[in-house]
C-alpha cells in the first residue's frame, strides 16, 4: 500500500514538473519569437580603402546595425543595380567621383533622403540639388585635383594654373589620365562650367597638343613618370600625393623628393574639388537603418576617419584635421562650382574631349 502511495506522489510531482516545464517553455519562447530581428544594412561602396574598415566597424559598434557589404569599382557597382533592378537588396550606394553619382542618379538609383543633420553638416555644393522628396546624394569627403611637376625642368610659375597646362610653352610635357576618366571628365567639366564652352575646347586642344605621351595610368603613374622625367607636369587628385608623402617605401620617397606640388588656380578661380559620396537605394529594405548610415557618415567621428584614413579633406567644414600630410600641403582656395553641375556636364565633357582627339 505504502508503495502505491510513493508511485502516486510520483506521478503527480511529475506532473507538476511537466507543468512547469511547459510554462517556463512558453515564456521563454514568447521572448524568442518577440526579440527584435537583426538590425543590418546592405552597403554596395565603390570605395575600398582598407582604412574604411575601422570607419565600418565603429559605425556597428555604436548603433548595433550590422554591414553586409558588396564592394566593386564604380561600373561594377552601377552594372550590378542596373540588372538587379526593383530586386536589389542594396540600402546604401558609396560611389566615388560626382560624374559617377550623377550618373547613378540618372539611372534612378538613389531614392531622395530627407534629413535636417545631413542638410545642416554637407554644404550645398557638395551635394547632388535636392528633390521635393528630398536630396538623392551626398558627399562626405572631398579631394582636390591639383599639379605636379619635375622641380629640375620645370618652373613652378609655368604650370601654376589649368590653363597653363595648355600654353605653347608645355609642349611635350603633359602626362594625365585618359580622357573618359571620371577625373578628367569632372575637371573638364568643371572648366566648362567656370570658363565656358569656347574656352575650355581650346584649352583641350592645348593639352592634346603639349602631351608627352598617351594619356594612360591612374594618379599614381602621373606621379612617378613626372619624377622619372618622362613627363614635365602632370595631374593627380591629392591623397594620391598625400599618400606617397606618408610612404616609407624607398622609391616613393625619391619620386617625392624630386616633384613638386601646386594648388592650381589660386586667385583664379581656384582649385577643382570633387568627392566621394552617396545616398539611399531607391528599393531600400533598411531605409531607417539606411538613413542612420548616411549621417553616421557626416558625423565628426566618421569625417575625421576620411581625413585620417585616406587623406582626404572632410565635407564638414567644421571637423579639423589632424593628418601630418594634409597639413604639410597647406591650405588652398578651392572652386565654388557646383558638384551636380559638374556631373551633369560630363556627357557634353566627353563629347568635348572626343571632339578634340583627348584619348
Amino acid at each position: 500500500m505504502m508503495i502505491n502511495i510513493k508511485q502516486k506522489a510520483r506521478r503527480v510531482n511529475s506532473r507538476k514538473l511537466l507543468v512547469g516545464s511547459l510554462l517556463l517553455l512558453g515564456i521563454f519562447g514568447a521572448s524568442v519569437y518577440a526579440a527584435e530581428p537583426v538590425k543590418e544594412i546592405n552597403l554596395y561602396s565603390a570605395r575600398h580603402y582598407q582604412t574604411d574598415e575601422a570607419l565600418y566597424s565603429d559605425f556597428t559598434k555604436k548603433t548595433g546595425i550590422k554591414i553586409n557589404r558588396i564592394e566593386a569599382d564604380d561600373n561594377g557597382i552601377l552594372e550590378r543595380l542596373k540588372s538587379e533592378g526593383d530586386k536589389s537588396q542594396a540600402d546604401v550606394i558609396l560611389l566615388v567621383d560626382a560624374a559617377r553619382l550623377w550618373r547613378a542618379q540618372m539611372h534612378n538609383i538613389f531614392a531622395p533622403t530627407k534629413s535636417k543633420y545631413l542638410d545642416e553638416r554637407i554644404p550645398l555644393n557638395l551635394r547632388a540639388n535636392a528633390e521635393a522628396s528630398g536630396t538623392p546624394w551626398y558627399g562626405f569627403s572631398t579631394r582636390a585635383r591639383v599639379i605636379v611637376y619635375n622641380k629640375a625642368t620645370v618652373k613652378k610659375a609655368d604650370v601654376d594654373t589649368y590653363e597653363k597646362l595648355a600654353d605653347p610653352n608645355n609642349k611635350g610635357k603633359v602626362c594625365t589620365r585618359s580622357g573618359a576618366h571620371p577625373y578628367m571628365l569632372s575637371l573638364v567639366g568643371a572648366l566648362m562650367e567656370r570658363d565656358g564652352l569656347a574656352e575650355t575646347e581650346a584649352w583641350a586642344k592645348g593639352m592634346v597638343a603639349n602631351m608627352a605621351r598617351s594619356p594612360r595610368g591612374g594618379d599614381t603613374d602621373q606621379i612617378k613618370a613626372v619624377a622619372s622625367g618622362e613627363c614635365g607636369v602632370g595631374l593627380t587628385n591629392s591623397y594620391y600625393f598625400a599618400r606617397m608623402m606618408l610612404s616609407d617605401k624607398s622609391d616613393d620617397m625619391t619620386a617625392i623628393s624630386k616633384v613638386g606640388f601646386i594648388w592650381p588656380n589660386q586667385g583664379a578661380g581656384g582649385v577643382h574639388i570633387n568627392i566621394s559620396g552617396g545616398g539611399m537605394a531607391r528599393n531600400a529594405p533598411h531605409p531607417k537603418e539606411a538613413i542612420q548610415f548616411l549621417e553616421y557618415l557626416a558625423s565628426d567621428s566618421a569625417q575625421e576617419y576620411f581625413a585620417n584614413g585616406n587623406n582626404e579633406w572632410p565635407a564638414v567644414q567644421s571637423v579639423k584635421v589632424d593628418n601630418s600630410a594634409l597639413k604639410a600641403l597647406g591650405t588652398f582656395q578651392s572652386e565654388k562650382v557646383s558638384v551636380s553641375a559638374i556631373g551633369k556636364n560630363q556627357i557634353a565633357a566627353q563629347k568635348l574631349l572626343d571632339q578634340v582627339g583627348y584619348k
